[in-house]
């Protein structure tokens, strides 16, 4: 196997483990949030050309396949490098435990239903530490 696809599954595997329900518990601690961060910042680095297909399905869904070709292919794109950025930007800030900017998390949740929208960039997680409650 090659290196690049080594990292690309190691990547999708460790996205998985963090995104699970076991590690969804509202009162992560400092270290946790940190950790599921940076993993969300590689996995959207990552996977961020998910986008595109993504994009041409849900918008040909929504109007034809001529314009789902064009535009949601433009669209994609566009997302592409918007999750790329807040990926890079996740990753490059993780020690700040802010809210995700990209939404929904990771490029494969809600894959056909929901489009990819941002928020607000660097507001503050405001989940507290159980360690000091």
């Amino acid at each position: 196997m090659k290196p690049h696809n080594t990292r690309i599954i190691t990547t999708l595997l460790l996205s998985f483990v963090i995104s699970t329900p076991a590690f969804a518990d509202e009162h992560k601690s400092y270290g946790e949030r940190v950790t599921h961060k940076a993993i969300n910042g590689l996995a959207n680095i990552a996977l961020s050309a998910l986008e595109i297909p993504k994009n041409i399905i849900n918008t040909t869904n929504q109007s034809n396949i001529f314009y789902g070709l064009t535009g949601g292919l433009a669209k994609g794109l566009i997302n592409m490098v918007g999750r790329t950025a807040t990926g890079a930007t996740d990753l490059v800030t993780s020690p700040l435990p802010t809210r995700q900017i990209v939404e929904p998390a990771y490029p494969w949740q809600d894959y056909f239903e929901k489009d990819t929208s941002y928020g607000q960039i660097f507001k503050m997680d405001t989940q507290t530490d159980p360690q000091h409650d």
